[in-house]
């Protein structure tokens, strides 16, 4: 069974997120005073083979846990349903 998850990966709220600073600055410059706070993360889309919904949330979680996210300074949510 194919399915079709998406994936956002987000720096940790407790640390600072350089990238989205800097947006945000840039943001007053350009007249858009009233943008206060930007977070930039990451959004990734797959699709995966899997038997079921459980073992398709198992190698998703697996794939996120070992390459697409580093736990250290990022979260993740997601979601994923049948294609």
């Amino acid at each position: 069974m194919k399915f079709i998850a998406e994936i956002d990966v987000m720096p940790l709220k407790e640390l600072l997120d350089p990238q989205g600073k800097a947006v945000a600055s840039s943001m007053k410059n350009i007249g858009l005073a009233t943008i206060e706070m930007v977070r930039i993360g990451k959004h990734i889309h797959l699709e995966l083979q899997a038997g079921t919904a459980e073992e398709a949330e198992k190698i998703l979680q697996d794939a996120c846990k070992k390459l697409l996210v580093n736990a250290v300074i990022e979260y993740y949510e997601y979601e994923i349903k049948p294609a």
